[in-house]
């Protein structure tokens, strides 16, 4: 008998929104799709509570392993089966999937374009980005992974703008021909040695020869790194935002990105420690890489929805950095940076939608002066903004510290490295609040653009939007001040994580192992002087 002690709860937050979307068809409305969005929002609502239910009453923080497991077989002839379960990895990107997707449901009022195909996507696209992070099946994994690119293109290429059949067509070409990668190197791994299976726990404990495992890993790096984005494979991520609407952004922003750090962490560094031990360095020069380089690209950007999406691309280059510091704190740090990222991003894409439907233009050059008609929107873009740059109280201060501390103690580099590495990263922290806060002064400041400020529909920030954005600055803020309120949900998975890469490493395990040693040596002593 069903009951809430064994409800499948994981396989009813992956499938309702899906289910539901296809319920969209039918709900009677009177063309102004007004019913649509209400069905829409109620749906998220509900989904959403049922995540944050089933981890406050059934979740073990304190467990590293997974959690409310399912699995049932699905296609016994290919060995394909329904596996489901989280842990520290996954458990608050679903938790942040649920709750970025029913804020961007709200964030749609606007949108009377095709609403039932709109609403149709927005909800099948929440139940495969959830079972992206939930599911334990390598062959399940590349199918979710695939069934979530679809809903995007489309949201894209309908609802984007002049260029949006380019920005669309360049995403799906970049992810799907990344994604053949994955089915490439888990095919690989799943057919190799004794057994076929496409359980990613018992991947994860095959062994594996070195040279396969660094063909595997950089097989895997490149499908990820299209995701994350990393350079150079990041050039379809500013096209994306900038042809994409409100909504749309905050999913872009604050989910899909997380998708390729998620299965960094997952995959790369969970299944392939020992290759990961070999590309580390790399993961640091290319984040600093991304740090830098997407800053500095930023500046140049006159469009406001390019520069935002090239600070994206330079945060995400902090969560290379954390996964690659073999430490606690670091690899902690990198979950936080996904987390808050998530949030900080979707809050200013959110805003910039906000800010393009009154002034009808992204060009910062036609900007200026508006920040007296619209100081709610000024409040809000500068409090978000502040939070984008880490100011110290805000969630990303405290991500951003973590890694830099994690990488600065780790013991898997030399002194050298570390600090060249270290005065880089720190460039590109510098340069951060430079350009923000001149996009800022260029919006709100400056010289008054008196056709522009004249103009009817220059309104300040209605009670919907106000709402959408205290949602994302509580959890900012919160984190800001108290970090253990997320931190918590994850330590015990990431520290085991972070040890296994550090076995992985012949030096740190030697320097673990002669520590160990001393201390039994030094608890011995006594009983061998009595």
């Amino acid at each position: 008998m069903l009951s809430l002690e064994n409800f499948p709860w994981l396989t009813f937050i992956i499938a309702f929104p899906i289910l539901m979307s296809l319920v969209v068809a039918f709900v009677p409305d009177k063309g102004d799709g007004k019913t649509i969005r209400w069905f829409a929002l109620v749906v998220g609502l509900i989904d959403f509570a049922a995540i944050a239910y089933a981890f406050c009453t059934k979740y073990d923080y304190n467990n590293p392993g997974l959690q409310l497991v399912e699995k049932y077989a699905w296609v016994p002839a290919l060995g394909l089966n329904w596996s489901v379960g989280v842990d520290g990895l996954s458990m608050p990107l679903v938790l942040l999937t649920g709750f970025i997707t029913t804020l961007a449901i709200l964030a749609s009022w606007p949108v009377t374009l095709k609403p039932r195909l709109f609403y149709f996507l927005l909800l099948s696209m929440y139940g495969a980005q959830i079972a992206v992070f939930a599911v334990q099946d390598m062959l399940l994994f590349f199918l979710t992974w695939e069934l979530e690119l679809i809903p995007v293109y489309l949201l894209l290429s309908i609802w984007g703008g002049y260029k949006r059949l380019y920005a669309a067509t360049k995403f799906i070409l970049y992810t799907a021909i990344g994604s053949l990668f994955i089915l490439v190197a888990g095919l690989a791994m799943a057919f190799y040695g004794d057994t076929v299976s496409f359980d990613m726990q018992t991947l994860a404990n095959k062994d594996y020869p070195l040279t396969f495992q660094l063909l595997a890993y950089g097989a895997f790096l490149i499908s990820y790194g299209v995701k994350l984005p990393i350079f150079p494979l990041h050039t379809w991520l500013p096209d994306a935002h900038g042809e994409a609407t409100a909504p749309v952004h905050m999913l872009l922003a604050g989910i899909l990105l997380k998708m390729g750090g998620y299965a960094l962490m997952r995959m790369n560094a969970g299944m392939l420690p020992e290759a990961h031990a070999y590309f580390a360095p790399i993961l640091v020069i290319l984040g600093i890489v991304n740090i830098i380089y997407a800053a500095l690209t930023s500046f140049a950007q006159r469009s406001l929805k390019r520069k935002i999406a090239y600070s994206s691309i330079s945060h995400m280059g902090f969560v290379l950095i954390g996964l690659a510091s073999f430490t606690d704190l670091g690899t902690s740090g990198a979950m936080l940076q996904m987390i808050s990222h998530g949030l900080i991003g979707a809050s200013l894409f959110f805003l910039v939608g906000a800010t393009y439907d009154r002034t009808h233009t992204l060009i910062l050059d036609e900007m200026g002066g508006v920040g007296q008609k619209m100081p709610k929107i000024f409040a809000m873009f500068t409090t978000c903004s502040l939070a984008s740059l880490a100011l110290p109280g805000m969630s990303g201060f405290v991500a951003e510290v973590m890694i830099f501390v994690g990488f600065a103690t780790s013991d898997a580099y030399s002194g050298t490295f570390k600090v060249i590495a270290l005065l880089l990263m720190a460039v590109g922290v510098i340069l951060t609040p430079v350009y923000l806060l001149s996009m800022l002064r260029e919006i709100f400041y400056g010289k008054e653009n008196t056709e522009l400020t004249s103009h009817q529909e220059l309104i300040d920030a209605e009670p919907r939007e106000v709402f959408i954005i205290a949602c994302l600055l509580i959890p900012i803020i919160g984190i800001g001040f108290y970090p253990k309120i997320v931190t918590q949900m994850y330590d015990a998975t990431t520290t085991k994580l972070a040890g296994v890469l550090r076995d992985a490493v012949p030096v740190l395990a030697n320097k673990r192992d002669n520590k160990r040693l001393a201390s039994i040596q030094a608890q011995a002593a006594p009983s061998l002087t009595k």
